[in-house]
């Protein structure tokens, strides 16, 4: 089963992460959006590549059952056709595993898939929608364990992409373990100290232009 963010986040934990965002946003301009998707695609070419590799390892498995195994009982044809459509149907099946769905989607596809999904949560939720450019989005895709954090323009003439990377890094290894509302809260303070430390500094005018609360990110 895929993982929801209503059942990974509890009320409690969307509003300590909420806090988390305004705390960390006292000391700096930049406003950071919290969003989670359950998953970036369907990633139907896996169920295909399930079933497919189902199929191959049952006919190979029939006929050396069959010439190796002593069996004269029917021909070699239906050895195989019948175990290549049973093959087919677990393949499948075994596909719908998120272990194994994510093996099959291979790190590539997932990877560029995360992040096509990750700019579109940014323009969805108009992190863009700031007046100096400052809004930043911490993205986590829970099926495919990533996290993608995303600058507007003025975060990026300030901080280096590469520089989120031990952000991203705590978070991925926080969701893994087990404790995921505790590993975003941690991203979110790491991130305003980061935005602090780089001179995203807040001024005396600074209004909150952005919700603080995790949003779902549409499927």
């Amino acid at each position: 089963t895929i993982m929801t963010v209503d059942n990974l986040f509890t009320p409690a934990d969307r509003e300590a992460i909420a806090a988390a965002v305004a705390e960390a946003e006292k000391k700096t301009s930049g406003e950071i959006v919290v969003s989670v998707v359950p998953a970036c695609d369907e990633y139907a070419h896996a169920h295909w590549k399930g079933a497919t590799l189902g199929s191959l390892l049952a006919v190979l498995g029939a006929a050396a059952l069959h010439d190796f195994g002593g069996y004269w009982g029917g021909p070699l044809g239906l050895w195989m056709a019948l175990p290549a459509a049973g093959g087919v149907a677990l393949g499948y099946v075994l596909a719908r595993v998120p272990a194994v769905r994510r093996f099959l989607a291979t790190p590539e596809v997932m990877a560029r898939r995360v992040h096509t999904r990750a700019a579109q949560a940014f323009l969805d939720g108009e992190v863009f929608r700031t007046r100096e450019r400052t809004g930043i989005l911490l993205f986590v895709a829970l099926f495919e364990h990533r996290v993608v954090v995303l600058g507007d323009t003025g975060i990026r003439a300030k901080v280096a992409q590469e520089e989120w990377e031990g952000i991203v890094a705590g978070v991925v290894k926080g969701m893994r373990e087990g404790q995921p509302a505790a590993a975003v809260i941690e991203g979110i303070r790491l991130s305003g100290e980061l935005l602090e430390r780089h001179g995203v500094l807040r001024r005396p005018d600074d209004v909150n232009e952005l919700p603080d609360g995790l949003r779902a990110a549409r499927p």
